[in-house]
């Protein structure tokens, strides 16, 4: 007795709905770049975190954001910046070939060490970047002892 015969089916096939999935993930992400007229979409800015002795200090990338429309908070051991890039008008008139500069709402959230001190935050914005200071609280900033001979 004989088997039937069945279509013979590549590893490759089963991953074709994981592949579709993937797909339609990174269409929401970055967008539909091909069509002038996109909805506005949320977005990340690109941050550096720096600790120094005495500070933490974070670099947030926010080109084209208008500082009043930020918002910088901290609760829990928290820091969250989070503001919105406001659409600038377009102009019908132009024939767009591919618009990618993202505007929206947006917001980052990073975990600060025990050791910052969230009443003296400070934070400054020049040519896009907004920098964040953070002190560290005094107990948790190191203390030189100094050696002396007898």
């Amino acid at each position: 007795m004989t088997a039937p015969l069945t279509p013979w089916q590549s590893g490759f096939s089963m991953l074709e709905p994981f592949r579709k999935e993937m797909e339609e993930m990174l269409q929401r992400f970055f967008g539909e770049t091909t069509t002038p007229t996109r909805a506005v979409q949320a977005w990340t800015p690109r941050v550096d975190v720096e600790e120094t002795e005495k500070e933490i200090l974070v670099k947030a990338d926010l080109p084209g954001v208008d500082p009043k429309n930020i918002e910088i908070s901290i609760e829990n051991g928290l820091l969250t910046v989070r503001g919105e890039k406001k659409e600038e008008k377009e102009d019908k008139q132009k024939n767009y070939h591919r618009i990618e500069r993202f505007t929206g709402s947006f917001q980052r959230t990073i975990a600060l060490p025990s050791s910052a001190d969230p009443e003296k935050v400070t934070a400054t914005s020049t040519h896009g970047v907004v920098t964040i200071t953070i002190p560290k609280k005094a107990e948790a900033q190191p203390k030189r002892i100094v050696v002396t001979p007898k």
